[in-house]
């Protein structure tokens, strides 16, 4: 994900704004890395694609986003307002080998083959700005959530997948006692209510210094050094 725009951006920039003595340390990584340090205190919060679970770790739907496709400027699919899974069976795919690329490929795997067809899908040792230009320079398709779409790359369009919405949701650790997360929790909710969803519906500090720790793809809570793993769409 990422923090150009949409829900999260909204989230801790209105967090920050409302709780200023609160230092958000973030953290990007694997889903399956976030959950373990979710479980042993190490981060207080992690936002994660899916509805993955977690022992002893309560979770809440945020909120929803639009699948989109990443094609050079010139491809002969970009002059279409949106795409299908049967648009696509022909193209070759291109993915990070770090996250969350393997769980786009998974992602692509499953749809396309669904349709009887098996994807020819390239995974590269790069991170996601340099594998927008790898797009641009027509080496490969590859899909991304909506929000990442306000980051902007020469030479490559961003069309929405027809039919296909991301969940978004927190996890954290029911023996997790950090005010600040509390409040984070609190604020999160009440965002993800007012919030219109991919369908246009509307859905659902003191003085102490304290810090929350947020994987992402979290919230270190009481005092943890800050640490700066990679990650998801």
């Amino acid at each position: 994900m990422s923090l150009a725009g949409g829900f999260l951006a909204d989230l801790l920039r209105t967090y920050g704004q409302r709780h200023s003595a609160v230092r958000l340390d973030l953290v990007e990584g694997a889903p399956a890395a976030h959950l373990s340090a979710v479980r042993r205190l190490q981060i207080d919060i992690a936002f994660l694609t899916g509805t993955p679970t977690a022992d002893d770790c309560d979770r809440e739907h945020l909120w929803t986003e639009r699948i989109f496709v990443v094609l050079p400027v010139a491809h002969e699919l970009a002059g279409r307002r949106k795409l299908t899974w049967n648009d696509l069976r022909a193209y070759r795919f291109i993915v990070s080998e770090c996250d969350p690329g393997p769980e786009i490929e998974d992602y692509l795997v499953k749809h396309l083959a669904d349709l009887g067809h098996h994807p020819s899908v390239e995974r590269h040792a790069v991170g996601r700005d340099n594998l927008m230009h790898l797009v641009a320079m027509s080496q490969g398709l590859t899909l991304t959530s909506e929000a990442t779409t306000a980051d902007r790359f020469p030479g490559i369009a961003y069309r929405p997948l027809s039919g296909h919405l991301l969940p978004f949701c927190a996890i954290w650790s029911r023996q997790n006692d950090n005010p600040a997360l509390r409040r984070l929790l609190s604020l999160a909710k009440a965002m993800s209510r007012q919030r219109p969803d991919a369908n246009g519906r509307t859905g659902k500090a003191d003085g102490e210094r304290r810090q929350v720790k947020a994987g992402g793809a979290a919230i270190p809570g009481r005092g943890e050094p800050s640490q700066m793993p990679d990650q998801s769409p």
